[in-house]
Formats: C-alpha cells, sequence, structure tokens
C-alpha cells in the first residue's frame, strides 16, 4: 500500500501519571488514552515535534504495515 508509507503507529507504553502538563497534553493530542492504546497518524513533521516531546512514553513504529 502507499498510502501505508506516510503514516505512523503509536503506542502509549508508559502512564503519564507523575509527568509533566505539557506531556500529558501533547499525549491526549495524539489521541492516546490508554496504555498499549495505538493510533495511526499521518507522518508530518509537526507529529515528529510531538513524539519527540514524549518519546519515552511512546512506542513509533513508521513505514511498512
Amino acid at each position: 500500500m502507499a498510502e501505508a508509507a506516510g503514516r505512523v503507529r503509536i503506542t502509549l507504553v508508559r502512564s503519564i501519571i507523575g509527568h509533566p502538563r505539557d506531556q500529558r497534553v501533547v499525549v491526549r493530542a495524539l489521541g492516546l488514552r490508554r496504555i498499549r492504546q495505538t493510533v495511526t497518524r499521518q507522518d508530518t513533521p509537526v507529529l515528529r515535534g510531538m513524539l519527540a516531546a514524549v518519546r519515552h512514553l511512546v512506542h513509533v513504529e513508521t513505514g511498512g504495515r
């Protein structure tokens, strides 16, 4: 699928409890509410910036399926 190449799968792997408010807001803006929840988003520079802010809380899979 050519469409899947520009997509990113994001999984919340750590709790947001005890983390700064700005990081909690970013996780919610990504559409993640529960640990081990996975969402698929379009790969954009804005998304990459959000992922960089919470890279210690999420697992990111690029390209492929």
